[in-house]
């Protein structure tokens, strides 16, 4: 069996595919029996998609289970996620890119699990989750340019205290390596401001496809009523 990445959502068995997954037949369609499934499994993908790696000259394909939820499963992601915190080593305060790894995978198969049983409560979920992660990704960012702009006034200040404290030559000299150090945080600075503003495209393509997801599952919900309606 191929290896996959390590998540707390839950995902079927990984499947070795000779061709595109969009072009795989799946398992035997019974109809009407199966329509209400293969729906929450395309939202499903939609918004986890499958994953699709080589391994060798194979290519394996696997994605997320639309198997229902029970208690018992709850109670076993809250176990996983306090093993995986404590095996990770993550911290209890603070910032900790791990712990909120982990969090974030957890809140992702508590989507999976409601997009089930109420595919628009877990759309709701998702607007949620991408809300929250842009508003860590902004705070990182004020973040970042605060040290950045820390930093710089802590090494003006020290010039500035080397300047009185200093033989001009001993000043020069240190002056000299102090100014290199600001060009290469201006650097990092500049490469910080490209690094987010990628970002920030990406964030939109993102909630772009998700407006399409969105009126797409609309349609989808208001054709099915009209036909109800007019049954």
């Amino acid at each position: 069996m191929a290896a996959t990445p390590e998540s707390l959502v839950k995902y079927d068995r990984p499947v070795l595919v000779n061709k595109k997954p969009a072009e795989k037949s799946g398992q035997p369609t019974s109809a009407a029996a199966d329509a209400p499934r293969q729906g929450i499994q395309e939202i499903l993908n939609r918004t986890f998609p499958p994953r699709e790696w080589m391994e060798g000259d194979q290519v394996w394909w696997q994605q997320v289970s639309s198997a229902p939820v029970t208690g018992a499963d709850v109670v076993g992601l809250a176990e996983l996620l306090d093993r995986k915190l404590l095996q990770s080593q993550a911290r209890e305060t603070g910032l900790c890119p791990r712990r909120r790894e982990l969090y974030s995978q957890c809140f992702d198969e508590l989507i999976r699990a409601v997009t089930i049983q109420c595919s628009e409560r877990g759309l709701l979920l998702l607007k949620v989750r991408d809300d929250i992660r842009r508003t860590v990704a902004a705070h990182q960012t004020l973040y970042e340019s605060g040290m950045f702009f820390g930093v710089r006034r802590a090494l003006l200040a020290e010039v500035d205290g080397i300047d009185r404290r200093k033989t001009s030559s001993e000043m020069e000299e240190e002056k000299q390596q102090l100014r290199k150090q600001v060009q290469e945080l201006r650097a990092d600075i500049e490469a910080a401001k490209e690094s987010n503003d990628e970002r920030r495209r990406v964030k939109s393509e993102e909630r772009e496809e998700e407006v399409e997801m969105l009126k797409s599952l609309n349609q989808q919900l208001k054709s099915k009523l009209e036909g109800m309606l007019s049954a």
